[in-house]
């Protein structure tokens, strides 16, 4: 693998923020826009928008790309009534789904109904292989009637071929504030567990654990040393990759303020077992503020032939507002 793919999306005031956006780099650091800037795929299905875009490569080298069913620019001010907890009881049951053999063309939008009536929307997706069982986990986080729709939990199902999918089951509560967006990565035999804790403390936790679904968990205290450093309740969306070099590089998306400065911001470590990400600001460069998404590691070859189809630079400034 020799260069890097970042779907995500841009938190903008109107429809056009909330559809499929990709950006490449060739190291991890300096990051070009796809397509102009432009939407690589559009939601027509569900809310007719997607945000907390994820991907995954399986082992037959197809591509998925799983994303929360909601748009704030269509549905916000009407159907939630302007309130963010209507959408955390009474949003999508329902995760969009896109698949690809090449990252170029990919299928119809489909829409994923894995939570029932109990279930509040499906927030945020991730998606990791499992080694022991050669299957897919996707996990997300809901509010879930067991707890009156209180603090949110992460929730997950199992798929081999992402047609079929086991009823879903509770991964993980935090006993003291609800946890979101969970992402997880395995490094020498353990697996890695990302966080937003939503109070006590309110920013991101890391967890160390022998199994992906597994109830042996531990808090990783040098990234809680590290993340107690920043300023609180500013950060969500974590996705990290592997740099050329070995070492970790943790995306946080930054929300503490509006329109230029918000986005993702770079932590590097030299190691998930070590857990002590420093913020890294300098060494990188970015077209522009990409919101919630996800890292994928791909080839050269593949890099050639997403800039092939949709190009990759700069972009013009009206591109770059985000608002």
């Amino acid at each position: 693998m020799d260069a890097y793919l970042f779907v995500h999306f841009k938190e903008k005031t109107t429809p056009d923020g909330e559809q499929v956006y990709f950006a490449l780099s060739r190291d991890g650091f300096h990051w070009e826009a796809a397509n102009g800037g432009q939407p690589i795929l559009e939601s027509t299905l569900g809310e007719r928008g997607v945000r907390d875009h994820t991907i995954v490569r399986t082992d037959e080298g197809k591509f998925y790309l799983l994303a929360t069913d909601l748009s704030l620019a269509n549905s916000f001010r009407g159907k939630y009534k302007g309130d963010w907890a209507n959408i955390g009881t009474g949003g999508s049951k329902c995760l969009s789904l896109w698949e690809s053999d090449d990252l170029v063309n990919w299928s119809a939008q489909r829409l994923i109904e894995l939570g029932d009536e109990n279930f509040g929307c499906l927030w945020a997706p991730d998606i990791i292989r499992d080694p022991g069982e050669g299957d897919y986990v996707v996990h997300w986080s809901s509010s879930h009637a067991s707890n009156g729709y209180g603090p949110k939990a992460i929730y997950y199902s199992r798929t081999r071929d992402f047609e079929r999918f086991t009823a879903p089951e509770l991964l993980c509560r935090k006993s003291d504030s609800g946890i979101i967006d969970s992402a997880i990565y395995e490094e020498d035999g353990f697996f890695y567990r990302f966080l937003k804790s939503e109070a006590n403390p309110e920013t991101l936790i890391l967890e160390k654990g022998s199994s992906i679904t597994g109830d042996d968990y531990v808090r990783v205290p040098a990234f809680d040393e590290e993340m107690a450093k920043l300023q609180q309740g500013v950060y969500e969306a974590p996705t990290a990759f592997r740099l050329p070099d070995g070492r970790w590089c943790l995306m946080l998306d930054f929300y503490g303020v509006q329109g230029e400065g918000q986005g993702y911001v770079p932590f590097i470590a030299d190691s998930l077992a070590e857990g002590r990400f420093i913020r890294s600001d300098t060494s990188f460069g970015f077209p522009y503020g990409f919101k919630h998404g996800t890292v994928l590691r791909i080839t050269e070859k593949e890099y050639g032939r997403i800039e092939a189809r949709y190009g990759a630079g700069s972009i013009p400034a009206a591109a770059n507002e985000n608002v």
